[in-house]
């Protein structure tokens, strides 16, 4: 029997029943930890002169999306609709009319099963998505830095009593604070795996384990760069000078907490965009409203995704993304 069969109705984390989890005292902190969080990053982003959007839920296509996380369908007055597993499309149209922009979204990715043990996984996300026109690779990954420094500064000045509740140690983040997050790029992190004896593949994404490896072994967040065509999105842009390799990155945390931004240069030319939807699979057709908008012009920009139950558990140390979400869901358990 696989594991989709063998899914029964389950209380949400498959650990401990929902009213226990929202009364625990460790949920409270995490949602007290959260709002500290949020406030921080819209206080940054709107001193940095962006425009906070809300997302749309529901479209006739989203983020085909990746490691196999499948989108969820919707009955649209008889049109088939997907739940959003991201808004980059809708962020990039929304250039159009702001060309410094936020969302805090919700997303939905049906994650496979065997992911509700990574710690690092849940059905039901929000994700701080930024987008900036006329930005590169080197301006995002910037905005990102800034954004997390913020953030972590602005959280232990507002409830530090609750992190060191959570066992917390501010000294933890000092080095983050200084600043300084050094870049590697897709195929130095292989090399270093491969020292260590993890079998990473180098034209693929780094694998959990991989990801978690290389977190231990840092003392603050860093940023992998270059990662292989193939293994993002055809949103992702591919380097002129290189091809075969995208303009993109990764912000990873340390600590062994693993990645908790993931963005790039974005491909806003219409021919590109389409062979690159036929080069990863993707039926162009299914993309009409985003492609009329491509053909009319976008504007180039860059941006990025900060996932915000990661950005909680890191900050509070707790093991499992499902301990920093009030209603969780695993992927593979059926819950309320």
């Amino acid at each position: 029997m696989n594991a989709e069969a063998d899914m029964q109705q389950q209380e949400p984390c498959g650990l401990v029943p929902l009213g226990e989890h929202l009364s625990a005292p460790t949920t409270r902190a995490a949602m007290l930890v959260q709002q500290e969080a949020l406030t921080a990053a819209r206080e940054y982003l709107r001193g940095q002169g962006f425009v906070e959007l809300l997302p749309p839920l529901v479209g006739p296509v989203t983020d085909p999306g990746g490691r196999g996380a499948k989108a969820l369908d919707v009955d649209y007055y008889g049109h088939p609709y997907k739940l959003m597993t991201s808004a980059i499309l809708y962020k990039q149209a929304s250039l159009r009319g702001f060309d410094r922009l936020f969302y805090v979204a919700p997303n939905v990715r049906v994650e496979p099963p065997e992911t509700a043990t990574t710690g690092r996984h849940l059905v039901e996300f929000h994700q701080i998505d930024v987008e900036i026109a006329g930005a590169d690779r080197a301006g995002a990954m910037a905005v990102a830095a800034g954004l997390l420094q913020h953030v972590v500064r602005r959280v232990w000045q507002e409830v530090p009593d609750v992190l060191r509740g959570l066992g917390r140690d501010e000294v933890t983040f000092a080095e983050l604070l200084a600043g300084g997050f050094e870049v590697c790029t897709h195929a130095e992190a292989v090399a270093r795996l491969h020292d260590s004896g993890h079998p990473q593949s180098g034209d693929a994404e780094i694998d959990w384990v991989g990801e978690e490896l290389l977190s231990h072994k840092a003392d603050r967040p860093f940023f992998v760069t270059d990662y292989p065509k193939g293994s993002r999105g055809f949103y992702d842009r591919e380097d002129p000078q290189r091809p075969g390799t995208l303009r993109n990155f990764d912000l990873i945390a340390h600590g062994g907490y693993g990645e908790l931004v993931s963005g790039s240069e974005r491909e806003v030319d219409y021919r590109t965009i389409v062979t690159r939807m036929r080069e990863s699979g993707e039926n162009p057709a299914k993309y009409d409203w985003y492609l009329r908008v491509a053909r009319e012009g976008i504007p180039a920009s860059a941006g990025f995704g900060m996932g915000v139950q990661r950005l909680v558990r890191y900050l509070t140390g707790l093991d499992a993304l499902w301990q920093v979400s009030a209603y969780p869901k695993l992927p593979g358990v059926v819950a309320p």
